[in-house]
């Protein structure tokens, strides 16, 4: 079969695995593919994104398959091109997300040769595949895809010369419908033990109504789809080490919670009942004992208004108004100001993307509950929870949420300057509106509340975990055409957000790092 035949038949099961939206990277081997879902494109069967890096590009595929929950695709050449794909498959492995990773190959008689890019591509991802093919002809393509449904899969395509096609293509894969929901019959506890329901990363709504109607406190991470309505705990973190926080029972797990060791810690603790629904992704054992796990959803009949739950609220609000005075008697913008302001501006029907280490623990402590109903989308890359491709993944999850009504991604610095080629976008392709908060505090601030951060470490602390880098965030953002404010006060932060300019631009808060330990200790000490 020829390269192209193969190709366009790769688009057709694509198509037909539901797959809408695709991202290449230039190069020859891959040039078969890249002409096929051109033409696909060209006829409106997909929307086609170009990215010149294989490592952003596997990242905006990975967001775009976040919020369109849909399967997208990475297609990429030969050669190292494809490895740089592994991170973004290892996060989508470890959430659940359904990224599809097409490698362009030469011909297997060429394997172990000094072939020009080849390598043995088979495999290439390992464990963090579920279902997996070396494509040779269209028979091969169903093994790949068989696992497109539960996450990542991986089509190693073979392709000979010549690799240019001879005629335009129009697709004729049948696409499918939507496959509706199976409603599933819900896991009914009783409202027994003084129990919290501990929302983690993604957990849904089912986390909130459960909360709800047992009169149970809700303790939410910001990326929960969760963290509305009354019964949230803001400061559940600081809480947990109290005196109340000790009188937990039971815990009832939605999601995965990766954000804070006190969480861990009741979770580990003897004497507590842990109920955990059935998390997604490819490693979903729980680091815990578990008492009971369940696939589908939790219900539990309605409850009156418990003390149990008013005590949870009378701390918490107690808490914060502490938490609020310390904050607003501190001089210059602290970081919890940042991730209040951020949070903020998000309004109904936005996106808010935030990247890992301090930021999202920030927002955590910060954030109060949003209006039920209003759909705004917190989200972030929590699988791994790694720094790597996040303002990759904030573009692609705009692309793949194209009713949101205003994106915000919220980083750090290393974060930012981590991924900066993730905003090199050709002049062909679509600018998205989203502003990038960069909390630049000169560093990695988040080592400092570890135990790395200790005093007795002092010595070589800057080199090994500090790493200040000096950049100048103004300057890069010109080179990249990308507009840029500097703030300095939580007046000007406010200001700087509520008047978005269109277009990706951002928004860098300056940040003093060398006091960051002592506020956390002084914050954790009004518990």
């Amino acid at each position: 079969m020829s390269a192209t035949d193969l190709a366009r038949a790769v688009v057709d099961a694509l198509l037909h695995a539901g797959v809408r939206q695709v991202v290449i990277a230039p190069g020859s081997r891959n040039a078969p593919l890249s002409f096929a879902l051109n033409d696909a494109a060209e006829a409106g069967a997909i929307d086609l994104h170009t990215r010149i890096d294989e490592r952003t590009g596997a990242f905006l595929a990975l967001g775009m398959a976040k919020t369109s929950k849909r399967p997208v695709a990475m297609v990429t050449t030969s050669g190292t091109a494809a490895a740089n794909l592994h991170p973004a498959m290892l996060e989508a492995a470890h959430a659940g997300v359904r990224l599809v990773a097409i490698t362009a190959d030469r011909p297997a008689r060429l394997r172990g040769t000094t072939a020009n890019q080849t390598t043995d591509q088979v495999g290439l991802f390992g464990s963090a595949v579920v279902s997996g093919a070396d494509v040779t002809e269209p028979a091969d393509l169903a093994e790949g895809l068989a696992g497109i449904t539960r996450g990542p899969v991986h089509l190693n395509v073979q392709l000979d010369d010549p690799l240019v096609p001879p005629d335009r293509y129009v697709p004729h894969a049948a696409l499918p419908e939507d496959e509706p929901r199976a409603v599933e019959e819900p896991f009914v506890l009783d409202v027994g033990p003084r129990t919290v329901v501990v929302a983690g990363d993604d957990a849904g709504p089912n986390a909130r109504l459960l909360a709800q109607d047992a009169a149970w406190p809700l303790l939410a991470e910001p990326t929960s789809g969760a963290r509305n309505g009354p019964n949230v705990i803001r400061a559940y973190r600081l809480l947990l080490d109290t005196a109340l926080g000790q009188e937990i029972e039971r815990a009832v797990v939605v999601g995965v919670p990766t954000l804070s060791r006190p969480v861990q810690r009741l979770l580990a603790r003897d004497g507590v009942e842990v109920v955990v629904r059935r998390a997604p992704g490819t490693w979903a054992d729980r680091p815990h004992p578990v008492t009971l796990e369940h696939d589908g959803r939790f219900a539990v009949e309605r409850a009156d208004e418990s003390d149990w739950f008013a005590r949870w609220r009378q701390a918490d609000a107690r808490l914060g108004d502490d938490i609020a005075a310390l904050l607003a008697g501190e001089d210059g913008l602290t970081p919890y100001d940042v991730a209040a302001e951020v949070h903020a501006a998000v309004p109904p029907g936005g996106l808010l993307f935030v990247g890992a280490s301090n930021p999202i623990r920030d927002l955590d402590l910060v954030a109060g509950a949003y209006d039920v109903g209003q759909r705004r989308l917190v989200i972030a890359n929590r699988g791994l929870a790694g720094i790597d491709g996040t303002l990759s993944s904030a573009l692609g999850a705009l692309l793949g949420r194209p009713h949101t009504t205003r994106a915000i991604a919220y980083v750090g610095d290393v974060t930012f300057l981590h991924d900066l080629t993730g905003l090199v976008t050709g002049t062909t392709e679509a600018r998205p509106d989203l502003t990038i908060v960069v909390a630049n505090d000169d560093g990695g601030s988040i080592f400092a509340t570890l135990e790395q951060g200790d005093p007795s470490y002092a010595e070589g602390y800057e080199k090994l975990f500090g790493t200040p880098h000096g950049i100048d965030l103004e300057h890069l953002c010109t080179g990249l055409r990308i507009p840029h404010w500097r703030v300095h006060d939580r007046a000007e932060l406010a200001q700087a957000l509520a008047n978005p300019n269109g277009g990706v631009e951002v928004v860098e808060a300056r940040l003093r790092r060398d006091n960051r330990r002592e506020l956390d200790a002084r914050i954790r000490s009004l518990a």
